[in-house]
């Protein structure tokens, strides 16, 4: 065990050195305010505050983990080796930065509570980041720093045993469209038929109508060569299902089709089932539970996993309600249009309320990549993406960390823009399993 001393033990404090000392290097930790307790002690120990107390493993505190509330801070980005960091110590400190106040600041989206413009769906943008500013978006800094400080921790206590966690990979499937043309409403059925003849998609056209005579394989239906892949692999697959009612931006399926129904019950036989509400649930708490309920209902079991559509959520404000609606596990962190780490880090972390300055029982699992964000927004080929891939891979594999990706069931379609891209999903299993 290790202890910590600190002049002031805050929840801040209690929240971060547990994370990086007990959930990412697997070092139990206590702490205390008494300087007779702390000299007593002869294991592992540190002290956070202004001043050293002797000649201690000693790093200098930022102020930032005792305060209360959400204020304009002065970052100076600077680099820890080849490593940017942030909230520089002295020389009397055995850290040259606060790793720990830098990571709070980091890991609870502190910059997302600060004004901020959002984009046209709502969402805080990656451009407005600091990981996006200093280009560190795609290194999971808080898991590195962590690790930085665990070799000098060693230099200090040698004799210690200290344990290493063990890398692992989630692949998670959102089903924004569990098909393409099957099992749709007789309007949207006529209506997309409509559109496809009047602007000449004749391919589309043949496409609609052989699915629907049964003549062919309704294209999104990959859910058979997912399950196989999970199988094949054995890697944990979690499988979050849109039942919203249609809008604009939620074109699925209707939930009380039977045959979806089916689907999502054959699904959970395999896999893991989470819930992904719809695009106007970000700050609808009745139309949220409605879903979960309706998601139940199907199921028969009580739903515990969550991945906002459009990975549309407002901080704390989306949070809270999926904590009211004892949802423990939450897949949202990650932004559209790029890659990499939004809370920089690969650990998955509990959600810090700064509205009510505690830790919440609500799980964070970072994604470090998504399909349409490599597709359309970055506009890579599965070739260039598979680049991508692996060197994120090889980030997340360095510090053992989580590596989660994010693809749709119509991803391995191999169908219009979609090309090459089963291929790709396949291939990077074989990468993320290495």
């Amino acid at each position: 065990m290790l202890l910590v001393y600190s002049h002031r033990i805050t929840p801040r404090i209690r929240y971060i050195f547990k994370h990086i000392l007990t959930r990412t290097l697997l070092i139990p930790v206590s702490f205390t305010s008494k300087v007779e307790d702390f000299v007593a002690h002869n294991g592992l120990k540190l002290s956070y505050t202004k001043t050293a107390l002797g000649s201690e493993f000693f790093i200098k505190s930022n102020d930032l983990l005792f305060e209360q509330g959400v204020n304009d801070l002065e970052i100076n980005v600077q680099k820890w080796d080849d490593v940017p960091c942030f909230f520089a110590t002295n020389i009397n400190s055995s850290l040259p930065f606060d790793i720990f106040a830098a990571s709070f600041y980091l890991i609870t989206r502190y910059e997302e509570y600060l004004p901020h413009v959002k984009d046209t769906h709502g969402r805080f943008t990656a451009e407005q980041s600091l990981a996006f500013k200093y280009k560190f978006l795609e290194k999971p800094v808080i898991d590195i720093w962590s690790y930085k400080f665990l070799s000098l921790l060693k230099e200090r206590f040698p004799d210690y045993t200290y344990k290493t966690r063990k890398y692992n990979y989630i692949s998670t499937i959102d089903i924004d469209n569990a098909y393409a043309y099957k099992h749709k409403s007789f309007i949207r059925g006529f209506g997309g038929f409509f559109m496809d003849v009047f602007r000449f998609k004749l391919r589309d056209v043949w496409n609609r109508t052989a699915v629907n005579l049964n003549l062919k394989k309704d294209p999104f239906n990959t859910f058979n060569e997912l399950l196989s892949f999970k199988k094949e692999f054995n890697i944990k697959t979690i499988f979050f299902f849109s039942i919203g009612d249609y809008t604009t931006f939620d074109t699925n399926v209707s939930a009380s089709k039977n045959k979806y129904k089916l689907l999502i019950k054959n699904v959970q036989d395999y896999a893991l089932v989470g819930l992904h509400p719809s695009y106007f649930t970000m700050n609808n708490a009745s139309m949220l539970k409605k879903e979960k309920g309706r998601l139940e209902n199907i199921t028969n079991t009580t739903i515990k996993k969550s991945r906002q559509h459009y990975l549309r959520f407002n901080l704390p404000e989306t949070y809270q309600q999926l904590i009211d609606l004892e949802i423990d596990e939450e897949y949202s962190m990650g932004y559209a249009s790029n890659v990499g780490f939004r809370a920089s880090t690969c650990t998955p972390f509990y959600f810090y309320d700064l509205d009510f300055e505690i830790q919440t029982p609500l799980k964070v699992f970072p994604f470090a990549l998504m399909d349409t964000t490599l597709n359309d927004y970055l506009k890579l080929t599965p070739k260039q993406s598979l680049g991508k891939i692996r060197d994120l891979r090889n980030e997340i594999k360095a510090v053992n960390g989580t590596f989660i990706t994010l693809f749709h069931n119509e991803s391995l379609s191999d169908y219009l823009r979609w090309k090459g891209w089963k291929r790709l999903y396949e291939s990077m299993l074989k990468i993320a399993t290495a």
